[in-house]
């Protein structure tokens, strides 16, 4: 029963914590670190230990599979050069920096323990950085940056740290052997998500039936995981893969009822693995504390701070050459696109988070050595991981927003326009559609003209807010046309419940119409 206790409470605090954030104005993961972290204080608590076996293989997967699902594949292709520079040249740029770090810092602690220390505090977290960056008003393009960055760098750094513990395991390292294996993982992850993807695809193709299409997607970023793993490849690749396949086609082989309940499916799926893993990551510090007993806290906080200020750092001086160098070098680059703003390139910068990948690498870490010795600095690596995911989350996440205001950075409406423009060339085509069926007299001429009138009223709204987006603020119909039509439905609800109450339909008879009044309305803002 103390396990169910323990979930009951945990999933309650974060229900109460992301309340508590939403009314701060705060970023969820934040808030949920920072409560896991008093409640860990509390006496008499039990102890909640994250287990990396868990994180890896049953919380990682669905974590990234969604976020890949709803990648935009030609937004990640069209940035696929910074995305890479950032999730396989910085991640190993910041691993080789944190290691030179640590090792000063820490003289005892040998080169290949300082090696995996930094490649488990190298890739930022792909929760930590969509939560944060999503509900600030930034570039289109430096969320796609680092939305992509967050699927990729995973990937690197756990391949990266296998090597170290390898050499620490064996005392050898080879450089040829490490890049074929890096090469393997990459190529080989990809190859089987796409695999899977495929197979997938096929599946859904002969199917139409919602609840078995949800748990067959549930279970796909397992099967790709999984399946990767098995074969020694990247199973973060894999699962990134497999999920933009299925995005990119799952317009032409699913239905709408399909699409409809699985996108609430996920954005519950995501909302409780996310708020779980947070609050876990701050109940984490006092076992991690005991295991440091008898060292000077004082010494302990300092080298932390300097590891995470390495972390911080390496980061900021890494992304204004990787974004300005190939503009420099390469006359092809310069002529397909503009070269980015500074104000954006900080911004990119300072949206380091780091997360629970960091957290579950380091406590994945064995304990002996064959030769019987303990792993060295193994609890000493998993503080300084600790720390740095406390600052960079809490740190980098407060103040960025701050961050860009100063710069004054501005959101972009570039895919609420390709969203109007979409959305007016759709409707205009089902308008001639609807005229060749009347002229070839395929429907009355009642029945034609009631549906081009609904299509006309949709254009005219369309058409306003292409000439006034200023005064649409990105939605697709202009505020007056929005606020007309929610009365109405109101009005509809309002009905529709009296009636029910009255005994004059049933709840059953309820529900359908409160299901075409919800899509309505989810259509009125394109929600």
């Amino acid at each position: 029963m103390q396990q169910a206790e323990i979930t009951v409470l945990l999933f309650t605090v974060v229900a109460a914590s992301v309340l508590i954030a939403r009314k701060m104005a705060l970023p969820y993961p934040i808030v949920l670190v920072l409560v896991g972290l008093i409640l860990s204080f509390i006496p008499r608590l039990p102890q909640v230990k994250l287990d990396p076996n868990i994180v890896f293989y049953f919380f990682l997967p669905p974590l990234l599979y969604p976020a890949a699902l709803f990648t935009s594949w030609r937004d990640f292709r069209h940035n696929l050069r910074p995305i890479v520079l950032l999730a396989i040249g910085l991640v190993l740029f910041t691993m080789l920096v944190v290691a030179c770090v640590a090792h000063s810092l820490v003289s005892s602690l040998p080169w290949a323990a300082a090696f995996a220390l930094g490649a488990i505090v190298s890739p930022p977290d792909a929760v930590a950085a969509t939560s944060v960056i999503r509900r600030l008003p930034v570039p289109h393009r430096i969320a796609t940056i680092l939305e992509g960055e967050s699927l990729l760098n995973d990937a690197t750094a756990l391949v990266a740290l296998q090597f170290a513990v390898a050499a620490l395991m064996t005392g050898k390292f080879s450089v040829g052997q490490a890049s074929l294996r890096f090469v393997w993982a990459a190529a080989g992850g990809i190859g089987l998500g796409l695999l899977v993807g495929s197979g997938i695809r096929w599946v859904h193709r002969h199917l139409d039936d919602p609840p078995v299409q949800i748990t067959i997607s549930l279970l796909t970023p397992f099967v790709a995981y999984l399946s990767a793993e098995r074969l020694h490849a990247s199973g973060v690749l894999a699962v990134v893969a497999a999920g933009i396949y299925l995005g990119w086609h799952s317009p032409l082989i699913v239905s709408a009822r399909y699409r409809l309940q699985a996108f609430a499916f996920w954005e519950i799926v995501v909302f409780l693995l996310n708020g779980f893993i947070f609050t876990a990551i701050g109940l984490q510090l006092p076992g991690i504390l005991r295991s440091l007993a008898g060292q000077s806290l004082f010494s302990l906080i300092g080298n932390a701070l300097m590891v995470s200020a390495a972390v911080v750092l390496v980061r900021i001086a890494w992304v204004f050459p990787g974004a300005y160098l190939p503009f420099l070098l390469n006359k092809k680059v310069r002529l397909r696109e503009p070269a980015p703003d500074w104000q954006n390139v900080a911004i990119i910068g300072w949206s380091g988070m780091r997360g629970v990948v960091s957290l579950a690498a380091a406590f994945a870490l064995p304990y002996i050595l064959p030769n019987g010795s303990p792993f060295p600095g193994r609890n000493y690596i998993l503080f300084l991981t600790f720390s740095v995911i406390l600052v960079t989350l809490v740190f980098q996440g407060l103040t960025l927003p701050v961050v860009i205001g100063r710069l004054c950075v501005r959101a972009d409406d570039s895919t609420d326009e390709e969203e109007r423009t979409a959305r007016l060339k759709a409707n205009q085509a089902a308008l001639e559609l609807i005229q060749k069926l009347r002229d070839n007299g395929d429907f009355s001429p009642e029945t034609v003209d009631r549906l081009r009138a609904e299509y006309d009223e949709r254009v005219e709204q369309l058409q306003l807010c292409a000439d006034n987006p200023d005064d649409c603020r990105g939605e697709v119909a202009t505020p007056q046309y929005q606020r007309l039509q929610r009365e109405a439905l109101d009005a509809e609800r309002q009905t529709i419940i009296r009636l029910r109450n009255e005994r004059v339909i049933n709840d059953d008879a309820l529900r359908r119409i409160q299901r075409d009044l919800d899509l309505a309305e989810a259509r009125l803002t394109g929600k």
